[in-house]
């Protein structure tokens, strides 16, 4: 199943996509598709369905982030083998943990906005895990029988609050207002035999900047997810957004970063595209209404 919310923020209804690609809304049965959605129960219910028999919902559509009720945004440094290769840094022994903020989930559409003059705004498409039930000290061969399922994810990063200004605290330059864009679905775990299989890629004004494979992971879902259930317990809808693979902006020569104006396309396959516009945050503060127009 492709499961998903919509509407406009705040007020997002949950829906699915059937296999013709039409949303289906899903707000007759579910007050919200949330961390309790997640549970095998809930989407073997689901799962039995007749998508035709739920209402049509018109395109177009906001998208939201598929799924409510994250308790915890975990991303993971460093997973490519190229794309440390790009950077000169060494593969490391273990997995690179670090937060991303809960305040910077976004939907896969939405706009990107630049927080300040300073930044050096960069991509990276990743692979989403999304847990389904509580994982505590699990082992890895028993690690994906936790996940609900998979999602698309752009971490978008600020080059200079990661490295320059931060203090080396990946968590400042990775989590400002927008920087998580999510979606534009769930796709449940039954639908992705093989996570490690997946074809992933990212462009910037139409130009291909990313292109790989799942495969060249460093450390792959399984021994991601038993990994941090070492160090945290995981529990029903946190995400594991899993790294990203060479051909970001900050790997190239001269590094490259994105402006006001640019759009960012992204996907992996089976899991759907993200596209987001990139907007100075001054230029979207001024393009809101005034208090005596709303």
């Amino acid at each position: 199943m492709k499961l998903l919310r919509y509407g406009p923020p705040g007020q997002e209804r949950p829906g699915l996509l059937d296999a013709q690609g039409n949303l289906r809304d899903l707000s007759a049965l579910l007050r919200d598709i949330d961390s309790a959605t997640l549970s095998p129960r809930t989407l073997a219910a689901l799962r039995a369905l007749d998508p035709q028999a739920l209402p049509r919902v018109p395109a177009p559509v906001r998208l939201g982030v598929p799924w409510s009720g994250i308790g915890k945004f975990i991303a993971v440094g460093l997973n490519y083998r190229a794309h440390a290769a790009e950077g000169g840094i060494p593969v490391p022994d273990q997995p690179v943990l670090f937060p991303k903020w809960l305040s910077c989930l976004s939907g896969a559409n939405d706009d990107v906005l630049i927080p300040h003059e300073a930044c050096k705004l960069d991509w990276e498409v990743e692979l989403g895990i999304v847990i389904g039930t509580t994982a505590r000290d699990v082992p890895e061969d028993r690690a994906l029988e936790h996940v609900a399922g998979y999602c698309v994810a752009n971490d978008v990063s600020d080059r200079h609050y990661q490295f320059e200004g931060g203090a080396g605290q990946w968590g400042k330059g990775k989590g400002f207002d927008t920087f998580g864009p999510v979606g534009p679905y769930l796709v449940t775990a039954d639908e992705v035999p093989d996570p490690q299989a997946l074809d992933l890629w990212l462009s910037v004004n139409g130009e291909t900047m990313q292109q790989s494979n799942t495969s060249d992971m460093v450390f792959g879902c399984a021994s991601l997810v038993s990994h941090c259930s070492r160090f945290m317990t995981l529990e029903p809808g946190d995400l594991i957004i899993t790294g990203t693979p060479q051909g970001v902006g900050l790997g190239m020569k001269p590094p490259r970063f994105l402006r006001d104006g640019d759009v960012v396309t992204l996907g992996i396959a089976g899991l759907g595209t993200q596209t987001q516009r990139i907007v100075a945050r001054r230029a979207a503060d001024e393009a809101k209404p005034s208090p005596k127009a709303r």
